[in-house]
């Protein structure tokens, strides 16, 4: 059983808006949801105190929802609420990830949907923040934007070109002409390095380390820094990295800091590369992890930090579901 929530809002308490609102918030969800009536269980609606003249639940039958049960409530006074709204929950045997609908004045009431809203999600290396992130802008059905990648793609030209990493001043020269660029193709980012697809080369662990070093460069956070928040003034989008709610999006919607013990954030890392067939050394892979850890506390740069007004979540002991559905709450909570 999937529910499908909508709203919307009249001008005046007449028969006629209600009848013509309840029938266009109808029809959008159908039509959106790609549904047919008859996989509708029912329909349970509630509207604001201020609605007298006439059913919700009545102007859906007479729209052609009748093959389904239909219900109507009227909500409690709520001093400051929206007037005039009508709020409708569908029931429906599909298995479907639902798009809801918020029209007229109810769009205020889910932000998520209908405007443009970013999420920072900032963290340690093996948190589960670029995994979390994907899931919870696959739900959203917004960009998931890895900024960590163009970080690592960074990284990856600087090693391939021998230039030492911690030589800022040769690291900036060779950036200058390097193109680094993202692109979506089938759901999911893919990172280019002048123009070469490098989106698995970048995951090695010495690339990695490479990537925590090149960021410490001020030169190097602000041109990719900049172009992250253009991509994300242009589109709703989820973005994780070390800096975000801190530096790159400090006016974020939404914001949670992931993290984990090490031994934890080690041996995620660990399995995540066997199932590529890269054999790593745990130990040495923990040992790695927690001096990017210092490295990245460290930095005088936009160091990995908790943002003041970030939600704070331990990943140790939560499944990947667990934490994709705690972040859901906690947004939903603000809006």
């Amino acid at each position: 059983m999937v529910v499908i929530r909508g709203a919307t809002t009249i001008p005046t308490d007449t028969p006629e808006e209600i009848k013509r609102a309840v029938e266009e918030l109808l029809e959008q969800i159908v039509s959106c949801n790609h549904l047919i009536k008859d996989e509708i269980v029912s329909i349970v609606f509630s509207s604001t105190s201020d609605i007298h003249s006439y059913y919700p639940a009545k102007a859906a039958r007479e729209a052609g929802f009748g093959t389904c049960s239909l219900f109507s409530a009227m909500e409690p006074e709520i001093e400051g609420g929206l007037r005039l709204c009508i709020r409708v929950m569908i029931f429906v045997e599909k298995n479907i990830m639902p798009r809801h609908i918020y029209l007229r004045d109810a769009k205020v009431l889910r932000k998520d949907l209908t405007q443009i809203f970013n999420v920072a999600i900032d963290g340690p290396a093996g948190s589960g923040k670029s995994t979390v992130a994907k899931l919870l802008a696959k739900d959203y059905n917004i960009l998931h934007l890895d900024t960590g990648a163009m970080y690592r793609a960074c990284a990856l030209k600087v090693l391939e070109a021998g230039v030492d990493v911690e030589d800022e001043t040769a690291v900036v020269d060779l950036m200058r002409n390097v193109s680094i660029d993202v692109e979506f193709k089938d759901g999911a980012q893919r990172t280019l390095l002048d123009g070469e697809d490098v989106s698995e080369k970048i995951r090695l662990p010495h690339v990695s380390m490479a990537a925590s070093s090149v960021s410490k460069h001020p030169s190097v956070r602000m041109h990719l820094a900049e172009k992250q928040r253009e991509i994300a003034h242009k589109m709703s989008c989820v973005l994780d990295g070390r800096d975000i709610g801190t530096f790159v999006l400090p006016d974020a919607d939404f914001k949670f800091y992931l993290t984990a013990t090490p031994e934890v954030r080690a041996r995620r890392r660990y399995e995540e590369l066997r199932r590529k067939g890269i054999e790593v050394d745990f130990e040495k892979l923990k040992e790695e992890i927690v001096a990017r850890d210092e490295q990245d506390m460290g930095r005088k740069i936009a160091p990995l930090k908790l943002a003041d007004d970030a939600t704070l979540v331990d990943t140790s002991d939560m499944t990947i579901e667990e934490v994709v559905s705690f972040l859901k709450n906690k947004m939903q909570e603000k809006i």
